[in-house]
């Protein structure tokens, strides 16, 4: 079924209806409560003492001056790091604070607290560290020839191919059908992808506040309350019911907040000092103090029949992930498997690697690894149609997936993925026509610098597809648990730990629960670790179909229980698990078992884009997307991640990157890395295809990540077809499109 979007009454809100957003009237007043706006009573205010170095030894570190200051009640260093000395999202190879070398610019080395922020500011100056700088892996192409950041390689002994070469996270191939199969025609190319920050508008925040009983509660705007606290604990050398993690107000995620910030170091400064302890990181703190978007290098080779069919796909991508590991080996793998795009490829033979660096540390970032590779093999696609004279539409529509084909890993798709629909209504949007001149500068090209009155604007059409998977995948044991309690009045209050940031997860929750229990006057909890199990994180658009599972299977527990026991209160717990996937093959990538994805989501859109070819300028007019939504909860919230998501593709197709130079940062502010505003997007229509997935409660899919995944993709398309440039990286610069 295919569902346009329109405009429909409000409701209180069951599954599928248009129910108002819970936080969007505080958040438009200004009234919505961020981390940032924490305050309690005695509190101190922390601070984090940063590397000015991408790579140095530490030859001394002196604290005396600066713990002797006005104000001052601690000054942290490694050495007063009761537990674990190192924490990790999936290795524990980064130090709480730098033992005896930085790896990255922004690097932690020391902790202040005190009674005002300037107070540990100014105390932070005071801290006397020698550094000997040592020369830095900055360039993804030789780290794997420089000596190694990290000796043990942390990543080996987990399962995947272990690689001899130093500064290698994960390397892997995939290797699918005959992979010398040729084609009668041949197209290649090389591609780049800069550093993308996710550029959340509420900088990281926090508030640390100990129990006086040797525990501490910790209020973070985080992504995955439950990972942050077994990363914590051990570092604080405490059991996991010490350490108590609550959801605080969010702005912002995008995968950037799923990496520790200000937590373990907060609660350290908050238990050594037996006060409550707050972190604001200010927004060039920001900058060092989160992971970003890996950037890449894809070298490309597509070969197909004179008909416009696939043979062969061949890749290689190369990741720089920084200094330590995060996520890189789930976006080395990403990239892999959704390098050949949603396409039918009977061979291929697809390398992916990521490397250590002394570059910023990279990890998640929505679209995770599949946007990298989209933009290269869309390009490819479209270099492929023009050398067989086809229609780019009809070659992808030629080559699209279905249920039931086999991808270049060996998984058989089984669910729903209308690939060929989706193409089929992105392609029938129709763009408005061309606006006459003269006009209005903000509706050309460089706006309201009023740099251009038309001449040498061309006009251009960009076409794309990308697919992605949703929630984790290779065997990862992916479950979220929600807690019902039926109370004497007649309402209920739902307890789940999934985290609000801004996705809108807590109107799905209350939705379900609706539908489910059959009444209005249902409550949600504050999200916290303490009264209900994990959720899992809020990424890899699995949080609507995990949290959608569990709360159904919780509502339903709740109300047999409330037929066995009626008039009694009810507290049920219930834990949903998608279907078991298992790993792929760390020689052949080729899974192991029946899945190594649960499932798969598809975007297609069309854009039309305004170039001045003179100056360099660009002006994106109109976009077009369709997305495969499984089924959407809420038609309204799907439309917004749709347009939100497309705001950041077309981010790091025009403006985004993190420059650096020897690995410092060098434009780490909203002055100097450029984010879309306003004036920058042009209107979005969307069309939702609602095909459910069979083996999704209520057959949702997640939808945050699909329109990231292709739209930079589809704006780059438009520039080409503009320009007639290749314009093989992003974001594309001025001087790439002057002709």
């Amino acid at each position: 079924m295919t569902q346009t979007s329109a405009p429909g009454k409000l409701k209180v809100g069951k599954v599928g209806e248009l129910v108002p957003r819970v936080d969007a009237p505080t958040k438009v007043k200004g009234e919505f409560a961020y981390a940032s706006d924490l305050i309690v009573p005695g509190m101190l205010w922390g601070h984090t003492l940063r590397s000015p170095h991408a790579h140095a030894r530490i030859r001394s570190l002196d604290i005396s001056e600066a713990v002797s200051m006005p104000g001052v009640h601690a000054v942290l260093t490694h050495d007063d790091v009761p537990g674990k000395k190192t924490y990790g999202l999936e290795f524990p190879d980064q130090p709480v604070l730098a033992i005896d070398r930085v790896l990255y610019y922004g690097e932690a080395v020391a902790l202040v607290a005190a009674e005002h922020p300037e107070q540990a500011r100014r105390a932070a100056e005071r801290i006397r560290v020698a550094y000997e700088p040592l020369e830095p892996v900055t360039d993804m192409e030789r780290a794997t020839e420089q000596p190694p950041l990290h000796a043990e390689g942390p990543a080996r002994g987990h399962g995947y191919f272990d690689d001899p070469r130093p500064n290698v996270v994960r390397h892997m191939v995939i290797r699918h059908g005959d992979v010398e199969a040729v084609g009668d025609v041949s197209v290649s190319g090389v591609y780049e992808v800069g550093i993308q920050d996710q550029a959340f508008l509420g900088p990281e925040s926090g508030l640390a506040v100990p129990d006086g009983e040797g525990g501490v509660d910790i209020y973070v705007a985080t992504q995955w309350l439950h990972v942050d606290r077994a990363q914590v604990a051990p570092c604080l050398g405490l059991p996991l019911s010490a350490v108590r993690v609550h959801l605080a107000g969010v702005g912002g995620a995008f995968g950037g907040r799923e990496d520790l910030s200000m937590q373990v170091h907060g609660a350290l400064l908050a238990l050594h000092t037996n006060r409550p302890v707050k972190i604001v990181y200010n927004r060039e703190e920001s900058f060092m103090g989160h992971v970003h978007r890996h950037p890449a290098r894809i070298w490309c080779e597509h070969r197909a029949t004179r008909e416009g069919k696939l043979v062969n796909v061949r890749m290689r991508i190369l990741l720089d992930g920084g200094a330590y590991a995060s996520s890189s080996t789930a976006v080395a793998s990403n990239a892999a498997s959704f390098a050949a795009g949603p396409y039918e490829v009977p061979n291929a033979l697809i390398e992916s690697t990521a490397v250590y660096s002394n570059n910023p540390p990279c990890g998640a970032m929505r679209g995770f690894g599949a946007v990298q590779t989209c933009f290269a093999s869309e390009a490819q696609m479209d270099k492929l149609a023009d050398a067989l004279g086809i229609d780019p539409i009809e070659l992808r529509l030629l080559n699209a997936l279905q249920p039931g084909d086999v991808l270049p890993t060996g998984q058989t798709i089984g669910g729903s993925l209308p690939i060929a629909e989706t193409i089929r209504a992105a392609a029938a949007l129709e763009p408005p026509p061309a606006e006459e001149l003269p006009r209005d500068p903000v509706r050309l090209p460089g706006g309201t610098g009023n740099t251009t009155h038309g001449e040498g604007v061309r006009r251009g059409v960009g076409f794309a597809v990308g697919f992605k998977n949703i929630a984790y995948s290779e065997g990862f044991d992916d479950y979220c648990a929600a807690r019902v309690r039926l109370l004497a009045d007649g309402s209920a209050e739902i307890h789940c730990a999934a985290a609000e940031v801004g996705q809108g997860v807590t109107g799905v929750i209350l939705q379900v629960a609706r539908t489910e229990l059959g009444i209005d006057d249902v409550r949600l909890a504050p999200g916290q670790t303490a009264t209900v199990e994990s959720a899992g994180s809020a990424s890899a658009s699995r949080m609507t179909w995990m949290a959608a599972g569990a709360v159904r299977d919780a509502c339903r527990a709740a109300l047999e229980e409330q037929q066995r026991r009626p008039g009694e209160e009810i507290d049920v717990e219930r834990i949903y698990r998608h279907p078991r996937t298992t790993p792929l093959d760390p020689q052949t990538g080729q899974v192991t078992g029946e899945r190594a994805h649960v499932a798969f989501a598809a975007c297609a859109m069309k854009v039309v884009a305004e170039v001045d070819v003179d100056l360099g300028l660009t002006r994106i007019v109109w976009i077009g997307a369709a997305q495969d939504v499984g089924r959407a909860v809420n038609p309204q919230q799907v439309e917004g991640q749709i347009e939100g998501g497309t705001a950041q593709g077309l981010g790091l197709a025009l403006m985004e990157e993190i420059q650096t130079r020897d690995g410092l940062i060098t434009n780490a502010s909203f002055t100097d890395y450029l984010i879309p505003t306003a004036l920058d997007m042009p209107p979005v229509e969307s069309v939702l295809i609602e095909e459910p997935e069979p083996s999704a409660p209520y057959g949702v899919k997640g939808v945050g990540e699909p329109p990231t995944v292709v739209s930079t993709a589809a704006v780059v398309g438009a520039l080409r077809a503009a320009t007639g440039r290749e314009l093989t990286r992003v974001p594309v610069r001025p001087d790439d499109i002057c002709l």
